[in-house]
């Protein structure tokens, strides 16, 4: 059986972030070791790249968003991600994915666009001055997802509804050409680590685009400078080190061990009985630093090689355009498009 039979036996299962060298720990505990662990499996065909594209719909600069989508592949890879066993690319090297986000406006609607919680949130913060890009993001997103004909994403909670728009998109196509043609992707969460909190707003996710400097781990944290943002992180009234909805601080460092050492949070509060909030940020440091470590060292070795880096780019989006194209060139034949000679 060739690779390219036994994958498509498989469930694809596809998942991105932006690029940028400010990944954190919920990203790489909430995504990208998910993906690592999904990949080892070998239950699912895995599709995993850089979302640059998407990256340009806010204020960027082209030198770090060059630099930060060389970190971010690194990232990937150092954490894990075979490029052997999954198909890893960029997103921008595979021009199919912006064709298929423009047949995809001709059946999205400007009034579901709008109501979109992402577009909100980050409208109400630019007045007037709304990029169009943000606006379209999420058909975008979904172009992504079909264009693979993706069974399974793996996304955080907050992203349910950009898949619920994807299945609605892809029904469209579906109805209007008479026939299922797109897959319709189901979500996949993670039971663990799948949202880790802002270390100062616990109430809130962490962010790498958070304005407090000590409310995020950042994959390229020394291990000082882990120690000190996890010493001065927001805890709660009391003393007991407990798993409690009423303390979210606490919570949060008990989930973010669970998350890490694959341990029930019950079983890591047994072992804080009778110990002081000190005890728990100083252990959850330990184990922070103990897990980042190798992973920041790995990621630095990688980027001195940025040849190997565009070998393993090159070869990944070559796999990824020869799906993508198979999916365009079938979905253009039934809209009716001449073919290309």
């Amino acid at each position: 059986m060739t690779q390219k039979q036994n994958s498509q036996q498989k469930k694809v299962l596809l998942s991105a972030v932006q690029p940028t060298n400010a990944l954190t720990l919920g990203n790489y505990l909430g995504a990208i070791r998910n993906w690592s662990d999904l990949q080892k499996t070998g239950q699912y065909d895995c599709i995993f790249f850089a979302v640059d594209l998407h990256s340009i719909t806010s204020k960027f600069d082209p030198k770090e968003l060059r630099e930060q989508t060389y970190f971010a592949i690194a990232t990937y890879l150092a954490c894990g991600i075979s490029p052997e066993s999954s198909t890893l690319f960029v997103q921008s090297h595979v021009p199919e994915h912006t064709e298929l986000a423009w047949v995809l406006t001709a059946f999205s609607a400007m009034g579901e666009l709008s109501r979109m919680t992402q577009f909100k949130d980050k409208t109400s913060k630019l007045g007037e001055r709304i990029p169009t890009g943000i606006f379209m993001y999420p058909v975008l997103m979904a172009a992504d997802i079909l264009l693979y004909q993706t069974d399974l994403v793996p996304v955080g909670a907050d992203q349910k509804q950009h898949i619920e728009l994807t299945r609605d998109l892809a029904e469209r196509v579906n109805t209007f050409v008479g026939k299922p043609f797109f897959k319709l992707p189901d979500v996949y969460i993670p039971k663990v680590g799948a949202r880790i909190m802002s270390l100062q707003d616990p109430t809130s996710k962490m962010s790498k685009s958070d304005s407090d400097p000590h409310a995020s781990i950042f994959l390229t944290d020394s291990d000082d400078v882990i120690l000190k943002k996890l010493k001065r992180a927001v805890t709660d009234s009391g003393t007991e080190i407990t798993d409690d909805e009423s303390k979210p601080g606490v919570r949060n460092l008990l989930h973010i061990q669970s998350a890490i050492l694959g341990k029930p949070v019950a079983e890591i509060v047994q072992t804080y009985v009778g110990k002081q909030y000190g005890h728990l940020k100083v252990g959850t440091a330990e184990i922070v630093t103990d897990c980042m470590k190798p992973i920041r060292e790995k990621t630095q070795e990688l980027l001195k090689d940025r040849g190997e880096l565009d070998r393993i780019l090159k070869v990944g989006a070559e796999r990824a355009r020869e799906r993508a194209a198979r999916t365009l060139q079938d979905l253009y034949g039934r809209l009716g498009f001449l073919p290309r000679l």
